[in-house]
């Protein structure tokens, strides 16, 4: 189990574990209340963490990795293509003779 009403300096530690393995979602939902509100009123924190950040993109940047949104882009065009397609499909009228009456 976690570690209950951390201080700034552990959540400093977490947040910096966080950041490196790109899970600061898990970090923030990790957040007790009274440990958030002491992050919002620490100016302490918040310098840290400017160092934490430039530290971990000197430590890791030539491995990180910018994703290629070349193949999310194509597949948003692909499903709007598909959709007006189907719009245009459901828009035809349809032969009234095989309607059963």
């Amino acid at each position: 189990m976690a570690n209950m009403n951390r201080e700034i300096q552990e959540l400093l530690a977490d947040y910096a574990v966080a950041l490196r393995d790109g899970c600061l979602p898990g970090f923030l939902k990790s957040l007790t209340r009274d440990e958030a509100q002491s992050i919002k009123n620490s100016e302490e924190f918040w310098e840290a963490t400017d160092v934490v950040r430039l530290m971990n993109s000197a430590g890791f940047g030539e491995k990180a990795v910018v994703p290629d949104v070349g193949l999310f882009i194509s597949r948003v065009d692909a499903a709007i293509v598909s959709r007006q397609k189907k719009a245009k499909a459901s828009t035809r009228t349809r032969n009234r003779k095989h309607a059963n009456l």
